[in-house]
């Protein structure tokens, strides 16, 4: 269960033009080992046999190359952004890791061995990773460890737990990333109203209310980030697509629509479900990655594309 007290976003999220003022900063992402590497027989040595079994096995196979992890070709395709980004600041990768440095050896070998330029790290020797993600400016925190999400919520950092998925490779070198809505770049108020007083009565508060802008949730700072990073190409050649994939069907579309606009952030595609099951549509979407709130949306999700589960909102509580 997710901390009550209140996430910084919610209060101090700086407004549209504060966001467009940002657009020369790099976009930091944060990532951990268990994301990027498969270290999953390694994960469950530790938990069955301790730290010190652990240690010996990853020193004792530290020059087997590692094999990759679900966001694995997610960092591939942000780290390929520097090849046409110009003069734009980089895209860079930090790797925060609860290994030690002494058995993160391993991993920055494989990092080596695939050519990732990852040069900053942090291990932490089984501490929480989380602390090091202000000072490093990650925008963004991919981990498999669902504790240090739930601490980067809290400080208001986007962060995702990045879960086991069959997700096929994407022969397309774009990068695509989709999005669900509230709850994730939106806060999670018309969930609330859905869930409490039923799905009649969301629709009528949408409609009601569809000038007024949505509230922010825990994605839109980096929403906005990669917004700025995208908005340097041609819109249509652009090495860079995003989707809002939503359970929202119409009259409640049009909300999202004006909060966007108002924010002045692109969207290239919006897809209204109305409640279908989202994985086919992010398959067909070609997905690198999504984020979404729901438990049950990310178990459809996952069988069909790299999935981030978002610890958030009413949903999670």
């Amino acid at each position: 269960m997710m901390s009550e007290r209140e996430p910084f976003y919610q209060t101090h999220m700086p407004d549209t033009q504060d966001l467009n003022g940002a657009a020369g900063k790099r976009l930091v992402v944060a990532i951990s080992s268990r994301a990027l590497f498969d270290l999953g027989d390694s994960h469950e040595l530790f938990e069955r046999d301790g730290l010190d079994a652990y240690r010996a096995f990853q020193i004792e196979h530290e020059d087997d190359i590692l094999k990759p992890g679900v966001a694995f070709p997610l960092v591939q395709k942000l780290l390929g952004l520097n090849k046409l980004a110009g003069d734009l600041p980089p895209v860079e990768v930090i790797l925060l890791s609860r290994n030690s440095g002494d058995t993160g050896l391993r991993i920055f070998n494989a990092i080596q061995h695939y050519g990732l330029e990852i040069s900053r790290a942090a291990f932490t020797s089984g501490a929480p990773t989380s602390d090091y993600i202000a000072p490093f400016k990650a925008d963004l925190f991919l981990s498999a460890n669902a504790e240090d999400v739930g601490r980067a919520l809290v400080a208001g950092v986007a962060a995702a737990t990045i879960l086991p998925s069959t997700a096929p490779p994407r022969a397309s070198e774009q990068l695509r990333i989709a999005f669900d809505g509230d709850a994730v770049i939106f806060g999670d108020e018309g969930e609330r109203v859905s869930r409490e007083e039923g799905l009649a009565a969301f629709h009528r508060s949408e409609t009601e209310r569809a000038e007024e802008p949505l509230s922010v949730g825990p994605f839109r700072g980096f929403l906005t980030a990669l917004h700025h990073l995208q908005a340097a190409f041609p819109a249509e050649n652009s090495p860079i697509r995003t989707a809002l994939v939503t359970a929202r069907s119409a009259p409640a579309h049009k909300r999202v629509i004006l909060t966007l606009r108002r924010w002045g952030v692109r969207i290239d595609e919006a897809l209204f479900l109305g409640g279908r099951d989202k994985g086919p549509f992010l398959d067909a979407f070609g997905a690198d990655i999504f984020f979404d709130d729901s438990p049950a949306n990310v178990e459809s999700a996952r069988q069909h594309v790299a999935t981030g589960h978002v610890p958030h909102g009413v949903s999670n509580k």
